[in-house]
């Protein structure tokens, strides 16, 4: 398994406009806040991956950025690290289309090392996919919803901040395999339409308000 040249940092949300539990995404949140279609998209347990190829007729690619052995570290991860025994390894990536090139989102993965080396063998590929060439069951455990500010994201999205995050736990057979932190760029309102809706049911977005 090759490391690629360490990135020090990993991107997440900071100064949270609005953060929500795992109860908050079992109930669903108000439409003022997250539209109906921003929430079957994210609050849902089916792989974005696999859900921005549906979206957008076109092929995701995974450009992996960053591999990085840290260790036994926690790496200031939101809570879940702990399930993740070391020593792990951060993946970085950016997730694009393979048609224009524009970057959907980004996402961070803890992996145990020897996890990683039997369940991604090729890092390249996305997740659900080399999960599905293995027929892994997957259980997807949402832990935390983010809306807030990344600023180093804002010219890789090409979108003004603030941007949606999530982070969970990938499960199979009992056993914790991942724990992932995404980031979303707001270039999928053109597929799923704004990210709120307003008091009058009409959808508007974060960057119409400015």
């Amino acid at each position: 398994m090759q490391i690629i040249q360490p990135e020090t940092k990993w991107h997440s949300i900071t100064n949270p406009i609005w953060t929500g539990n795992a109860e908050d995404i079992r109930i669903g949140l108000p439409f003022s806040l997250m539209s109906p279609y921003w929430q079957m998209f994210l609050l849902g347990d089916g792989a974005p991956t696999r859900h921005l190829q549906l979206l957008t007729q076109a092929d995701i690619v995974v450009d992996v950025i960053a591999m990085t052995d840290i260790g036994d570290e926690d790496d200031n991860v939101p809570i879940g690290i702990e399930k993740i025994p070391a020593p792990r390894i951060r993946r970085q990536i950016w997730l694009k289309s393979a048609t224009s090139g524009e970057i959907f989102s980004h996402a961070t993965s803890w992996w145990q090392a020897a996890t990683m080396q039997e369940y991604l063998k090729d890092p390249s590929l996305p997740i659900w996919k080399s999960l599905n060439q293995e027929f892994t069951e997957l259980y997807r455990d949402l832990k935390g919803v983010y809306q807030g500010y990344s600023p180093a994201l804002v010219k890789a999205f090409g979108y003004p901040d603030p941007f949606w995050g999530r982070h969970y736990l990938l499960w199979h057979g009992g056993i914790p395999l991942t724990l992932i932190y995404e980031i979303y760029s707001p270039a999928i309102a053109k597929y799923l339409g704004a990210d709120h809706l307003t008091s009058e049911g009409q959808s508007s977005s974060s960057e119409d308000q400015g």
